[in-house]
């Protein structure tokens, strides 16, 4: 016996989704086996009589009543994962249904052990986090729990921490509150914002702080959750986002000069009176490549760079690329971290401020050393330290950025004023460059 389903029937929203004729497709209980399409209106239900197939049915329909059906009415971006909001919507879900009494002891297939194992085993910390909270107040719950702590004890009692937190997000609030639909001033449905978006956020932040191994980054990492905390360390570098908006003006650039100098090899004997004046007899003469380099800028603190800054800069060197950098902590890639400042007869209209954290020194260095040319200098104008997504120092990423400048003789100075000498000079002493320095004294002491 098969059992009847009319989405239809489903009424309540005021965020103007309109109702329809749905397309009804027969899926089954076990996970993703079920699914609602508000944009398409096809449901996907099992459409047995057993109590499991009921609850299954009745999670689908939550969806009809109180998901929202316009991709405007999701936040993007900044600091919330859409993964994450896809399982918080699901968290949502259930704890109505279980307000409403539906037995959510039932939302289990059977393979949350074994997919936790698969999970920890893979070092997969994100995907535990997030698929967690899918599960979390379900029958699933458990048995997720012991898969991940079968292989990862410390990543069990990290999740266990984080329910408790969830628990104050959600906390005594009436079902009307939970499954409010109508759009707030930014366009978010009010119950939407005031559950799934705030679970996702607390969601993105432990998804993107680095998994505890110990005692010591389980400590930060439950000192993280708390309210207004600092976020946990990442231990990751972020990715470079660039700020393709940056206005330009063309200046008047020097042509490519390439001088001429004295050299022992050549083809053409430019200096014949050196055989005679010079104990080398430096007779050939060798054009220099032309005036260049990368110029990479840390504006983390309160450094804005201006124009004229820019045009000193490049007087020594007028082919120079110039770059800045400083990553918002905890951004999920919304928020440019790098931009350009000049290049190719071009330089920025006005001064680019920092966005408080570092962030991308270790990726930001790399993207450098591959646009430098042959023959070009990097300079770095920088402190030394050297901080991960989050904005923490990271041992790693420091002596990353060490070898970096080591093996690339990438020339480090603190201040502008030092950087068209370091174009033209030699590398100087790191020493008294936080971390990076320290480890590169480390390095050549061995």
């Amino acid at each position: 016996m098969n059992v009847s389903v009319f989405p239809e029937l489903v009424t309540g929203r005021r965020d103007g989704f309109r109702q329809k004729s749905w397309k009804i497709e027969v899926g089954s209980p076990i996970r993703g086996g079920a699914s609602c399409n508000l944009s398409e209106h096809i449901l996907r239900v099992p459409t047995g009589t057993t109590e499991t197939e009921r609850v299954v049915r009745a999670h689908e329909l939550a969806h009809v009543r109180m998901s929202p059906y316009l991709p405007a009415h999701i936040p993007s971006g900044g600091d919330v994962s859409p993964w994450a909001l896809e399982c918080a919507e699901e968290f949502r879900v259930n704890l109505i249904l279980n307000l409403l009494g539906y037995d959510v002891g039932l939302l289990r297939d059977g393979t949350e052990r074994v997919g936790g194992q698969r999970i920890a085993h893979a070092g997969s910390w994100d995907e535990a986090v997030c698929f967690y909270l899918a599960v979390a107040g379900t029958g699933a719950e458990s048995d997720y729990l012991r898969g991940i702590r079968s292989v990862q004890p410390t990543w069990a009692s990290a999740l266990k921490s984080l329910k408790k937190q969830i628990a104050r997000v959600v906390g005594d609030l009436e079902i009307s509150t939970i499954v409010d639909t109508r759009l707030g001033d930014d366009g978010v449905p009010a119950g939407y914002q005031r559950v799934t978006v705030a679970l996702a956020t607390l969601i993105s932040r432990t998804m993107s702080a680095a998994a505890p191994s110990d005692a010591d980054s389980l400590r930060l990492l439950r000192r993280s959750f708390e309210p207004g905390a600092r976020r946990a360390p990442s231990g990751v570098a972020a990715p470079l986002v660039f700020d393709e908006a940056m206005p330009f003006v063309t200046r008047r650039v020097q042509r490519a000069s390439r001088r001429w100098r004295p050299s022992t090899t050549g083809t053409v004997m430019k200096y014949p009176d050196r055989l005679l004046t010079d104990p080398s007899r430096r007779a050939f003469g060798r054009k220099s490549p032309a005036a260049g380099g990368v110029v990479v800028i840390d504006q983390s603190g309160s450094m804005d760079v201006t124009t004229g800054e820019i045009e000193r800069m490049l007087v020594s060197a007028p082919h120079a690329l110039i770059i800045g950098y400083s990553h918002r902590p905890g951004d999920l890639g919304s928020t440019p971290n790098v931009w350009i400042l000049a290049r190719d007869g071009r330089v920025v209209a006005g001064a680019r401020t920092g966005n408080i954290g570092n962030g991308v020194d270790v990726t930001v260095l790399r993207w450098a050393i591959h646009q430098a040319q042959r023959r070009e200098v990097v300079v770095w104008v920088t402190d030394g330290q050297v901080t991960d997504s989050h904005d923490h120092p990271c041992h790693m990423l420091s002596l990353e950025c060490a070898l970096m400048v080591r093996q690339h003789r990438i020339r480090m100075v603190r201040t502008l004023e030092e950087v068209r000498p370091a174009l033209r000079g030699r590398p100087g002493n790191y020493t008294g460059f936080g971390r990076v320095g320290r480890e590169l004294s480390q390095l050549a002491s061995r």
